[in-house]
């Protein structure tokens, strides 16, 4: 079957000769030249991929996939772009690209680039960001039950104006959940705005939140509008909350009652209409029980609570997080790299990550930086990572191995690859849940079983018996 691609960029050599490689592949493609033409083409043909430049006459190439995916194509879009870095390319997987490539393309690479992009739309089973039937936000990753229960409740919440607080370890991917929020409510066309409450001195903070009038304090300049203000209409996200001190706690707390505020050195009384999602590393209940963080606070953001699951919770996840990440950076270095060797995703398997999905996203660009074959390998591998609990835990030998060893290790790290799924285990190794429950069950007696004794050899012909304390008489 032949696929659609539509090509969109402005300039037109590139535009004509990446339509011509595609065209010579055997793929149907269309072209158009800036955003309004291309959602029109996105609406008629429905292509299963998207290559986009970055820059588009009348808007721009993510505009594009924000717009698509509104209108729920489940198209694999690649950005395209001069010099990519990694803001850019981090945008691009937020907005759910599936990677961002420097330009111009050759014709074997464009070629080849689809085919990727028609696998990776073939894994993900044709959807990567409609709400219904259980499929994942744009630039989520992962099938793991715990990230799905946090996505059900987030899909529950997105339709109301609910304040929505979002627990979890540093790292976890509390803002991108944040971001899946808004891209599932009404507000995904308005702004999304975010503010590190920990990230600024306590003398700045209101400023950022509410806005301040020239002249309000030293510096001002101008009249400057807040993060309230600017998320008017849609999304504001008050990344770790924990740490707004109480002077600003009870501002907050009247935005959230009233709707209200006025600006730092102003008068006048200012409305904004905006959906308030707040997350935290810390334990915020504990918070106010110590005195640091207001009760009634507390409660006005706790209307809907989102828990994110650490990574060691959902390590079902980690093979295609370090696949996106790994795909991210290697464009953004300039490198063909495949994926990750068998050894080198073991250990990925076997470590915790106590920094979570942010650590493992460090840990595949370096594995990008330093991989000089086609596969990450274990040496291209943090050092932290080849020191952990997986030296002692290594794939059996074969030969070496009896098929008892080689299945056993392969049904429990399935298991805790799966998070203890059995079915899900199943579904991997391709047998039926019962025989994995039978075999969990055999290997449950064998460790509780002690080993027979080894009886004693009979000494030979002229030899002593070996009596206690060790000496032959």
């Amino acid at each position: 079957m032949r696929e659609g691609v539509l090509v969109v960029d402005d300039d037109g050599d590139a535009r004509a000769s990446l339509t011509s490689a595609l065209q010579r592949a055997g793929h149907l493609v269309a072209a158009a030249s800036e955003l309004r033409s291309a959602l029109d083409c996105l609406v008629r043909l429905q292509p299963s991929v998207v290559l986009a430049s970055v820059h588009l006459a009348g808007g721009d190439g993510l505009e594009l996939l924000r717009r698509a995916r509104a209108q729920g194509s489940n198209a694999a879009f690649v950005m395209l772009g001069t010099a990519p870095t990694r803001e850019r390319a981090d945008a691009a997987a937020r907005a759910g690209a599936m990677e961002l490539v420097e330009k111009p393309l050759g014709d074997d690479a464009a070629v080849a680039l689809v085919e990727r992009a028609l696998e990776w739309r073939r894994l993900r089973g044709g959807v990567l960001a409609t709400p219904q039937g259980g499929a994942l936000p744009a630039g989520m990753v992962g099938e793991s039950a715990e990230l799905r229960q946090a996505l059900e409740v987030v899909r529950q919440a997105a339709a109301t104006r609910a304040t929505v607080l979002i627990l979890g370890e540093s790292g976890t991917g509390k803002e991108l959940l944040a971001y899946a929020l808004h891209q599932l409510s009404p507000r995904s066309s308005r702004p999304f705005v975010k503010l590190n409450c920990a990230a600024l001195p306590d003398s700045l903070l209101e400023s950022e939140l509410f806005g301040h009038e020239r002249g309000a304090f030293t510096g001002a300049a101008a009249r400057k509008a807040g993060r309230f203000e600017r998320a008017d209409g849609g999304t504001l996200l008050l990344d770790e909350i924990g740490d707004v001190p109480p002077s600003t706690q009870v501002k907050l707390l009247r935005v959230l009652q009233q709707r209200e505020f006025e600006r730092v050195g102003g008068t006048e009384t200012l409305t904004a209409d905006v959906r308030l999602v707040a997350a935290t590393n810390r334990d915020l209940a504990a918070e106010v029980a110590a005195g640091r963080f207001r009760e009634d606070l507390y409660y006005r953001l706790n209307v809907v609570t989102v828990s994110v699951p650490p990574l060691r919770h959902r390590k079902a996840d980690i093979p295609a997080l370090a696949a996106r990440f790994l795909s991210r950076f290697s464009a953004a270095y300039g490198k063909a790299i495949e994926g990750l060797a068998p050894d080198a995703l073991d250990v990925l398997m076997l470590y915790d990550w106590p920094g979570n999905v942010r650590e493992l996203e460090n840990a595949m660009e370096r594995a990008a930086v330093l991989c000089r074959g086609p596969r990450v390998g274990v040496g291209d591998l943090p050092p932290e990572l080849r020191a952990g609990p997986s030296s002692a835990r290594r794939v059996p030998k074969v030969p070496g191995a009896t098929l008892y060893e080689i299945e056993r290790h392969a049904i429990l790290s399935t298991l805790e690859a799966v998070g203890g799924s059995t079915s899900r285990a199943a579904a991997v190794l391709g047998v039926s849940v019962r025989k994995i429950q039978y075999k969990l069950r055999e290997y449950e007696a064998a460790d509780a079983t002690p080993p027979e004794p080894r009886p004693q050899r009979e000494p030979d012909q002229g030899e002593l018996p070996l009596h206690a304390g060790g000496t032959r008489r």
